[in-house]
């Protein structure tokens, strides 16, 4: 078999080349580059500097440790990641060209193992949208298909590590954000249990809800950056699959999907079957009803008393109001200017649903988790696949037209709400050749659980198809 190109190889198989000597991080990030300059109509990036990317690398190679953890390799982190070398701007009009004093933990954490700052990944404005479709730094575009989105808010994180350009990256995840790209851009992406991972410098919406996730090609990519960033050191075991219970929601998650989504989703869970694992059909009762209570009185709440901590933390003499100013996407600017009115959340339903309701939907997890004797749940990650870039307000689905918000996030959003970990893993292309992923959930705390089953479930499913670019 001829040698893969350095773009094809995953991380765990770059840093092994590097170790190796049959690959510097030089030629590793030049040809990366190359890539991302023959591909920039796929929008992906916000900011970059290729000549200060080169130079790292170089440096890399001379300490002679290029492999050694994560030196020499190149990572695009989502645009409200603070770094110092780049600005940090949340993809939105009023903080255009801001460079943050310090890095986030958990990019300083990634770069203290030598992983290299490739570039900032674009993403819909404010992260308050799935499909990255930005009237400040322009649409992302799914590097199967560049007419459709690669879903959001990571977006241009997904676009990046699904078209080859970045080996891999971190997003934030609130109620999708880094699963729904991850699956419509054929790669895996990883919640982890909020608190997992330190929070702080990341431009936010709601503490409760928020969290970095990695977005890779392979499962042991995930668990690489994830134990750096969580400070933890992964087992990297994987589940056997024959002693595995996994529970498969059918109501509300197997639900009015897709014809191409549930035809991969069917062929999912015949090939786990035959591999050996359990399957337990279950219910998680009132489902629907116990998330939507739950969500938006969260986010919309915490989003303004937490941007406003950010701003103050980070020296930013900017009101809300000057924020808002600058929000040119519609979406974004409807739903901020909406918590700048009458329409607020009062402080006494948000803490009505973090003391009722948000309890009765962790709880449900718990119950259906413990009383079915499951490790993980499996379905589908996004009812439908890739739709295309500009239908903001509804897209086509199953012959009618929804709510192109609350429509792909149907399934990832609960798990969210309830601070669950989940992964979304690549699972095949549609007829349209369009990339399906299914997630696994697991109980809060079960990380590196969820992470060796993942890698299990893997082995059967393969990796995530390249495309055709």
């Amino acid at each position: 078999m001829s040698r893969p190109e350095p773009v094809d190889l995953t991380i765990s198989e770059a840093l092994a080349e590097m170790r190796e000597g049959k690959l510097s991080s030089a030629d590793y990030v030049e040809a990366h580059i190359e890539r991302c300059e023959k591909h920039a109509g796929l929008n992906a990036f916000v900011s970059h500097d290729w000549d200060g990317l080169r130079q790292a690398a170089r440096a890399a190679d001379e300490t002679g440790k290029a492999g050694e953890g994560l030196t020499g390799i190149p990572l695009v982190l989502k645009d409200n990641i603070n770094t110092t070398t780049l600005p940090t701007s949340a993809a939105t009009g009023a903080l255009r060209g801001w460079t943050a004093a310090s890095n986030a933990p958990i990019a300083e954490a990634l770069f203290a193992q030598g992983a290299l700052l490739g570039a900032k990944g674009n993403m819909h404005e404010l992260a308050f949208g799935i499909t990255t479709n930005n009237a400040v730094t322009g649409a992302s575009r799914n590097p199967f298909n560049p007419d459709m989105i690669p879903g959001g808010s990571s977006g241009g994180v997904g676009t990046a590590v699904g078209a080859r350009l970045m080996p891999g990256g971190i997003g934030t995840d609130t109620g999708a954000s880094v699963r729904l790209p991850a699956a419509l851009c054929g790669i895996v992406g990883y919640r982890p249990t909020v608190g997992r991972y330190p929070g702080s410098g990341i431009v936010p919406i709601s503490h409760t809800r928020d969290t970095a996730g990695p977005m890779v090609r392979s499962v042991a990519d995930a668990r690489l950056l994830d134990a750096v960033m969580s400070g933890t050191r992964s087992s990297g075991e994987t589940a056997d699959l024959k002693s595995l219970r996994i529970g498969v929601p059918k109501p509300h998650f197997y639900d009015d999907l897709d014809p191409g989504v549930a035809k991969i989703a069917e062929r999912t869970l015949g090939l786990l079957e035959r591999a050996g694992a359990r399957l337990v059909d279950v219910e998680l009762p009132d489902i629907a009803a116990l998330n939507d209570a739950v969500g938006f009185p969260v986010a919309l709440y915490e989003f303004k008393v937490d941007l406003a901590n950010y701003l103050a933390e980070n020296g930013l003499s900017l009101t809300l109001e000057d924020i808002h100013a600058g929000v040119a996407s519609p979406d974004v600017k409807g739903v901020m200017g909406s918590q700048l009115g009458d329409e607020a959340i009062p402080e006494a339903l948000y803490r009505q649903v973090m003391s009722v309701e948000r309890p009765k939907l962790q709880q449900a997890y718990e119950t259906c988790f413990s009383e079915n004797g499951i490790d993980v749940l499996l379905f589908p990650t996004a009812p439908l696949p890739a739709r295309p870039i500009g239908d903001d307000e509804t897209v086509a689905h199953n012959g009618e037209r929804q709510p192109t918000f609350t429509t792909f996030i149907r399934n990832t959003d609960p798990a969210s709400n309830a601070g669950i970990p989940g992964i979304s893993l690549p699972a095949g292309l549609d007829s349209d050749g369009l990339p399906v992923g299914m997630e696994l959930d697991a109980p809060a705390g079960s990380d590196e659980m969820l992470l060796a089953i993942a890698q299990a479930v893997e082995t059967v499913l393969g990796p995530g198809e390249a495309p055709k670019l």
